[in-house]
């Protein structure tokens, strides 16, 4: 047996007992059938005796990363009120001397409908109105790979300055530091964010990482997956949707009839973009580096 597949053996015994304590009936893998689609974690649609789920598993990752993950799918699930799908999680384990996982429904896909966007436009509009007191979230969770802070914080620009972008910079410095020059300018506009971004904000939820991967079109309709959740002000949501785009002006109008955004959120909308970009320089590298500068010299200029 390969290391491989002996991992996955690993993983479906620990689903079995995971969904047999879950659903208090005794639960048996049938098969697991690969998926595609995913850069970081093994991903599977299980067939068992009580129902097809989807897995995803990794053994090389942060040791929570599945926990966090569940933790936002539950609280965009009881934000979403039925508009929008987000799957059910049944079960999360956390990295150990075994393999972490997270178990989901299964939802089977479908070709989109035009009012799919719509459907998508009015439901995210219907989360962002689930909100808080504090800007954060109850555990650090993670955008990608990249570990974001979410200790709490009334004010959005201090959030956004400190918990965002500073810690961000921090974790670039210590992998792919950047050339003091270019600091130099960063700290200027971190001086600047209190400046840039709105003092009063209400604290909504989020997906966080919302770009066109990570919803898809499913029987039920659209639905979030892969979140990176916490509470923002709602204007960060747009951040990543806009840099790789994938939302048509049917979504936006479907958006703005529930919520609308203010009329110069386009203003910040680079700005915050900045967060998503550097965290693809501390991913990747590569030409992600001068586009942030880019951003930020545009914002401190």
């Amino acid at each position: 047996m390969s290391f491989f597949q002996n991992k996955a053996s690993q993983v479906e015994k620990e689903v079995e007992k995971a969904l047999t304590k879950e659903l208090g009936e005794e639960v048996t893998i049938y098969s697991a059938g690969a998926l595609g689609g995913g850069c970081i974690n093994h991903a599977s649609k299980i067939k068992t005796n009580v129902g097809d789920f989807f897995l995803k598993w990794n053994a090389s990752c942060e040791a929570d990363i599945f926990l966090r993950e569940a933790e936002s799918l539950e609280e965009l699930k009881k934000a979403a009120k039925g508009e929008l799908t987000v799957p059910k999680v049944f079960a999360s384990k956390m990295v150990d001397n075994t393999p972490g996982f997270l178990v989901q429904e299964y939802l089977p896909t479908r070709y989109s409908r035009p009012e799919d966007d719509e459907k998508l436009g009015k439901g995210l509009a219907v989360i962002h109105k689930y909100s808080n007191t504090e800007h954060g979230f109850y555990n650090d969770n993670y955008c990608g790979a990249t570990r974001q802070n979410n200790r709490w914080n009334t004010s959005w620009p201090v959030f956004f300055r400190d918990n965002r972008l500073r810690f961000l910079l921090n974790l670039i410095q210590k992998e792919r530091p950047l050339p003091g020059s270019e600091m130099r300018v960063y700290e200027k506009l971190l001086d600047r964010i209190p400046d840039l971004v709105p003092k009063e904000s209400t604290p909504v939820l989020i997906h966080g990482d919302l770009w066109s991967g990570n919803y898809m079109i499913t029987e039920k309709g659209p639905a979030l997956i892969d979140p990176a959740s916490y509470y923002a002000d709602r204007e960060m949501e747009f951040a990543i949707m806009t840099m790789f785009g994938g939302f048509g002006q049917r979504f936006y109008d479907a958006y703005n009839s529930v919520h609308p955004l203010p009329h110069d959120w386009r203003d910040r909308n680079q700005l915050y973009q900045l967060y998503h970009v550097l965290n693809h320089y501390y991913l990747f590298g590569g030409g992600y580096q001068s586009q942030a500068f880019r951003t930020a010299r545009y914002y401190t200029g």
